[in-house]
């Protein structure tokens, strides 16, 4: 097949090594002192090694090479470490390469139990979610059931200022690219997948739907790395056994890639959960409930 491939100017190399830490592939070696493409299988063309050459050696050019092969690339990382898997998916990701990104991905839950390091501090890194930031720390909230019609109690366990009606998010955070899917909160829980409209839309948002159900919320249209929440529920469904999920979605037709990304979810997912969509009309009335 004919795709980009790098190519090096052995006149202009000196061998340096400059570009071998940038090939996070592996595809570059120093070879009786210069640069030397190994294989046309791991070499992605992206040209992250580009910058690294002094000697302005190293070119991108088109010809016929083997195809890439993100999974056995993805092997190779995996006995490099935590690190350089982070740089090689940044790398694809930097690039929009969502395809090699997702099969990498699948590759490392696939061998997950073999890893020498946990696969969701890898994808928190790669995405811009790691480093221990207080926001999207994990947390359980503990309510308190107030009693019906106990308007005292209510006002009590939810503060002052709420109107007398008690919050029923139990968790922390919500946003669906900070939370971890295999929070305890989401272990054999039913998880509402909101778009972030509902909640200002529907006036018993809380009462009615968010009670008992663990939250994550979502803009089809405005958010970014749609492919991190299709893995995220992924593994919300396959690691923390969710039982039920319920998409809220707007009437607007932006919103219908909500429910998209929650059935590619669970198509790629090894178990099978039930799944009901809600539609929420601009008025505040639920438009359609039914199960897909």
């Amino acid at each position: 097949m004919v795709r980009e491939v790098v190519k090096i100017d052995e006149e202009l190399c000196n061998g340096c090594g400059l570009c071998i830490p940038g090939c996070h592939e592996g595809a570059l070696q120093i070879i009786d002192g210069k640069a030397r493409l190994i294989s046309d299988l791991m070499c992605d063309g992206l040209g992250a090694c580009l910058g690294h050459c002094p000697q302005s050696a190293i070119t991108i050019e088109k010809r016929e090479a083997e195809a890439y092969n993100e999974t056995k690339v993805m092997g190779i990382m995996v006995i490099k470490g935590k690190n350089t898997v982070v740089a090689h998916l940044k790398h694809l990701k930097d690039h929009n390469e969502t395809s090699y990104l997702r099969e990498g991905v699948k590759y490392l839950r696939e061998n997950e139990n073999e890893l020498g390091f946990r696969l969701q501090e890898v994808i928190d890194e790669v995405h811009g979610h790691g480093g221990g930031c207080p926001g999207s720390r994990s947390m359980v909230i503990e309510r308190k059931e107030a009693a019906a019609g106990a308007e005292e109690e209510a006002v009590a366990v939810a503060g002052a200022g709420t109107g007398g009606l008690q919050s029923e998010l139990r968790q922390w955070p919500v946003q669906l690219h900070l939370v971890n899917p295999q929070a305890p909160y989401y272990r054999n829980a039913d998880v509402l997948i909101a778009a972030d409209c509902t909640a200002y839309t529907l006036g018993d948002f809380h009462q009615r739907y968010l009670k008992g159900r663990s939250l994550a919320i979502a803009c089809p249209k405005l958010d970014s790395n749609m492919e991190v929440y299709i893995n995220k529920i992924t593994s919300m469904i396959d690691h923390a056994n969710i039982n039920t999920i319920t998409v809220m979605i707007m009437q607007v037709p932006c919103c219908g890639g909500l429910l998209q990304i929650v059935k590619s979810a669970a198509t790629a997912a090894q178990r099978r959960v039930p799944i009901k969509l809600l539609v929420v009309g601009i008025e505040g009335n639920i438009l359609k409930e039914e199960w897909q």
